[in-house]
């Protein structure tokens, strides 16, 4: 175990003599119950063990406290947020830039760029820049995000209907829950053994294009 500096801990944890309640509830570092004593008589008990005296739940009435090793505290404490900090999942968000001229050709690929991005987990952001005049038509801007979001189908789920914000309409889109329990990649299927038939080709899927 890396040594530990107990004087970087928080300040809001209470050890020995900074623990300034008149009577505390005690635990021992087997967990068992002491009862409620003065903090002298406590700390006087953890020094025979060499160990601390911390105050575990500042809030109780009267506050508890457990004879324990300080330092192995702080580890374990440690050790588990960064655990716990390591199982969350960091949800990004990509954007996917449309054009109201946009071709059919440049619609497809981008439509694909956001199903492998939901695919991936992530989270998309649709959007779409008028320029100039095209202000007077957003409508047709409407309809390109509108189809995006049927297009992408069970892929996705709607977070926020299309909107503008300024000139630029978007939407954003979150990953279903069903695809986020879909394997990024299809596994690569191996040859088919000597006499026999191959399989013929699983058809895509919209939500697989």
């Amino acid at each position: 175990m890396p040594p530990i500096d107990k004087r970087s801990a928080k300040s809001f944890i209470r050890t020995n003599e900074r623990i300034r309640a008149r009577e505390i509830r005690v635990i021992d570092e087997n967990g068992e119950q002491l009862g409620v004593m003065a903090p002298f008589d406590a700390l006087k008990m953890a020094r025979e063990r060499s160990l601390d005296l911390v105050e575990i739940s500042p809030n109780a009435v009267p506050p508890v406290c457990k004879i324990q090793d300080y330092g192995k505290y702080l580890y374990e404490k440690d050790k588990s947020e960064r655990a716990a900090r390591k199982k969350q999942k960091v949800i990004v968000i990509k954007e996917v830039k449309f054009s109201v001229t946009v071709d059919e050709h440049d619609y497809q690929t981008k439509k694909n760029q956001a199903v492998r991005f939901l695919g991936e987990g992530d989270k998309v952001k649709a959007s779409l820049r008028f320029k100039g005049r095209q202000m007077a038509h957003r409508d047709l801007g409407y309809k390109i995000i509108n189809r995006l979001i049927l297009d992408i189908g069970d892929a996705g789920l709607v977070e926020f209907m299309p909107r503008m914000e300024g000139t630029t309409l978007h939407a954003i889109l979150a990953p279903s829950k069903k695809v986020e329990a879909a394997p990024k990649k299809a596994a690569t299927s191996a040859p088919p053994a000597a006499g026999t038939k191959p399989t013929e080709p699983a058809v895509p899927t919209p939500a697989q294009a």
